[in-house]
């Protein structure tokens, strides 16, 4: 998997405060949602959203372009995000908080 890139945003797994988000598999939760079942009847992560491991922080990386493709989606995420307290990263800008 690539490193993310400045057209992604990254919701890590630490709250604002510097604690782990729980449970442990919550990246891989939170992407499935946009997952689909191919016909060999496996899961596909949706090719905006994935989970990622930075730095040891579990992570979920959302590309920009969902915003435009799928609203909803990209708004049920930011909202999980900012309920859950977790730290929302833009590589375009430093230290941002969409």
């Amino acid at each position: 998997m690539s490193e993310p890139s400045n057209n992604e945003l990254i919701i890590q797994g630490l709250t604002t405060s510097g604690r782990a988000f729980r449970p442990s598999d919550w990246a891989e939760r939170l992407s499935s949602v946009l997952s689909t079942f191919g016909e060999d009847h496996r899961m596909t992560y949706s090719p905006y959203v994935r989970p990622m491991t930075l730095d040891g922080v579990k992570c979920v990386v959302v590309d920009k372009q969902l915003q435009h493709e799928q609203p909803a989606a990209f708004s049920f995420l930011m909202s999980f995000a900012r309920e859950n307290d977790l730290k929302v990263l833009d590589p375009a800008q430093t230290d941002s908080q969409p």
